[in-house]
């Protein structure tokens, strides 16, 4: 299990290197000027002259792929007080501790990786990422928890009741939530949540009635033996625009009044006012959640159904049966551990992407987060910033990569015997 585990090690440091690289040359050899685009045409060329070598833009390309290399190692070498080198070590900006000199004139320092400074603000791009990672944290940990858990309890329940009519309408539900676009799905919850439903709503009671009337003759079975599955679809469409065009809005035995949300649009995980300043809104964090939640759920639904119906004809389930284990103990005890291996990797993977940013759905709901972040230093070209979010992001997917390795080992005795 060690040996497996310094391997997976050694093949994340090769992925987040890889990544730096290609990142690296992309935003540095992409069309356009960003000094120019920072001190604007005009600016005389003495001041776009100083401000290229502040930000190391003079150097050859090779040099500054090995200097941002440097900056981003933990061991890294920098030059003393007294050199004229431009590997100047900064304790206030890189931070770390002196190890040993190399030389008369440099020296092996431990920190943190070093980032560099926004092109736009000059802030250390740390601290703008660590800024903005709290609320996108949050978004992603309440979005995965809930699709966790709701998914999960749909997809044990579908599996129990294989080929029903319930499982036929989590099945339908699940696919509809995997075909929508996350930047789709966010226009509608927001329309919905934060401008429809709003205020008070008057919702029709004829469809319901229709769905529980084509649920009860859904039971019986016809001549040759098949379910009317066809004829419930048919039967609630046409019989709920029948219905509510017999009976029209107004009618008090006819509609039911819902209360309003009271949602915004818009809004982040804190909020402002002129009397209590900046405090903490949980209802904003109430639709992105929603939206972000809804594609990983219908994953996890689906692969849970699958993986709880293949464990459940295996021989040690006929054989805890037998011994006559209560239902509740053989489907959570013995089939849900055994079938949670495609589970994991599916929420190890969703949570990842969700934290890489959300960028549409922070966007659209004015969540100040990464994603929001990563999106406006791509409009305004801060390229310490766009690659600093894009190695974080990478660092986030390998960090979880090795939780799940551990995971597995935990889950799967298999594993740890490798």
């Amino acid at each position: 299990m060690l040996r497996y585990l310094l391997g997976r090690l050694g093949y994340g440091l090769l992925v987040l290197w890889g990544v730096v690289t290609v990142v690296f040359f992309l935003f540095n050899l992409s069309p356009g000027d960003p000094v120019r685009n920072l001190v604007g045409e005009n600016a005389p060329q003495e001041v776009v002259d100083n401000i290229r070598r502040k930000l190391d833009l003079d150097l050859p390309l090779g040099t500054r792929y090995l200097y941002y290399l440097n900056d981003l190692s933990p061991l890294s070498i920098y030059a003393n007080a007294d050199s004229e080198s431009r590997l100047q070590w900064e304790p206030e900006a890189h931070g770390g501790t002196r190890l040993v000199p190399l030389g008369s004139d440099h020296q092996l320092i431990l920190k943190t990786p070093f980032l560099r400074r926004s092109f736009l603000s000059d802030r250390s791009v740390s601290d703008i990422l660590a800024e903005a990672m709290p609320g996108t944290f949050v978004l992603a940990i309440v979005s995965i928890s809930l699709a966790l858990i709701i998914g999960l309890l749909l997809g044990v329940y579908a599996a129990l009741h294989k080929d029903s009519l319930t499982d036929q309408l989590i099945l339908f539900i699940s696919a509809l939530g995997m075909a929508g676009p996350s930047f789709f799905v966010a226009i509608i919850v927001a329309w919905i949540g934060a401008v429809l439903w709003r205020d008070a709503i008057a919702v029709p009671l004829w469809p319901l009635v229709v769905l529980v009337l084509g649920g009860l003759l859904y039971r019986f079975r016809d001549n040759t033996g098949m379910r009317f599955r066809s004829s419930l679809i048919w039967l609630s469409t046409i019989g709920t625009l029948v219905l509510c065009m017999i009976f029209p809005r107004g009618g008090a035995n006819v509609f039911l009044t819902l209360p309003g949300t009271g949602l915004n649009m818009t809004g982040s995980l804190y909020s402002v006012n002129a009397f209590d300043g900046s405090y903490l809104d949980l209802r904003n964090l109430i639709l992105p959640t929603i939206t972000l939640a809804i594609r990983p759920l219908a994953v996890i639904v689906q692969l849970t159904r699958s993986s709880i119906l293949d464990v459940l004809t295996q021989d040690y389930i006929r054989t805890a049966r037998a011994k006559g284990l209560p239902e509740r103990t053989v489907v959570f005890r013995h089939a849900l551990r055994n079938a949670l291996n495609p589970v994991i990797t599916a929420v190890s993977g969703w949570f990842a992407s969700l934290l890489a940013g959300a960028v549409f759905v922070e966007f659209v709901f004015g969540w100040k987060g990464l994603g929001q972040e990563l999106f406006l230093a791509i409009e305004k070209q801060d390229m310490p910033v766009v690659m600093g979010g894009v190695i974080l992001i990478a660092s986030l997917f390998v960090g979880i990569s090795m939780l799940v390795d551990v995971a597995y080992g935990w889950i799967d005795p298999r594993v740890r015997k490798a």
